[in-house]
Order: C-alpha cells, then sequence, then structure tokens
C-alpha cells in the first residue's frame, strides 16, 4: 500500500491531505493546542508558543513540501518537519520537567510524536528509493 501511495503522490495525484504523514501530524497539533491551554498564563509567549510552532510546523512542511516540484525539495521539507518533531519531543520533555505536564500525558504525546517520526521516516526512505530506480 506505501509503495503505491508514494508512487502516486510523487506524481501529484493526490492532495497533501491525503497523506497519513500530515493527517497524523494534524491530531497531534490538535492535541497540543488542547494540552498546552492549561500551561501557567506566564509561560504563554515562552514554552506554549514553542511547542505550539514546534508542533503546527510539522504538518506544515508536509504540506508545503508536497506542494514544490521536485522530490528533492519534498525531501527537503520533510526533513525540516522531521527537525521539528525532535524540537517538540524536547519540549514536551521539558514541560514535564517543569511540571506542566503529567506523566500519561507527555506518554501518550510521546507515542504520537513517535509515530509521526515514523511515518515521515518512511516517507522520507520510500522517496530515496523511488530517486534511485533506474
Amino acid at each position: 500500500m506505501l509503495g503505491v501511495r508514494i508512487s502516486s503522490m510523487t506524481k501529484k495525484a493526490h492532495s497533501y491531505r491525503d497523506l497519513v504523514a500530515w493527517k497524523k501530524a494534524v491530531e497531534l497539533v490538535t492535541e497540543i493546542y488542547y494540552l498546552t491551554k492549561n500551561f501557567p498564563k506566564e509561560e504563554m509567549f515562552g514554552l506554549v508558543s514553542q511547542i505550539r510552532r514546534a508542533a503546527g510546523s510539522i504538518p506544515s512542511n508536509i504540506a508545503e513540501g508536497h506542494a514544490r516540484a521536485s522530490r528533492k525539495e519534498f525531501q527537503y521539507f520533510l526533513s525540516n518537519s522531521r527537525g521539528s518533531v525532535a524540537e517538540l519531543e524536547t519540549h514536551l520533555i521539558i514541560s514535564h520537567n517543569l511540571g506542566f505536564i503529567i506523566a500519561p500525558d507527555l506518554n501518550r504525546l510521546l507515542v504520537q510524536v513517535a509515530e509521526v517520526g515514523r511515518i515521515i521516516n518512511g516517507l522520507l526512505t520510500a522517496l530515496k528509493n523511488k530517486a534511485a530506480e533506474p
């Protein structure tokens, strides 16, 4: 299934909204917004802003990369998205260490973050393999 989706996607037959990576990333952003509205008000322009920006960057980069003209550009934006995954994970751990996120919420979010990261990595691998085809 993944091979078919990648093949079709690289020919621009589908919208970025059809990508599992984008859908899962949007779900993650939604969860992040719900969670961070309970953070202390003094963190609204600090940690909350950083967390929301990193989370929002994940699906945004997937969408922007998909809309670009070449596979290489898509790979570049997916790499940026993967960087935002690591940034988000870091901010969530810091938030937990500061007592803003309880352990069950952190664990649930880290599972979601890891899943999005794996999907992005799979998409990158598939695009690289497709580029290597004769």
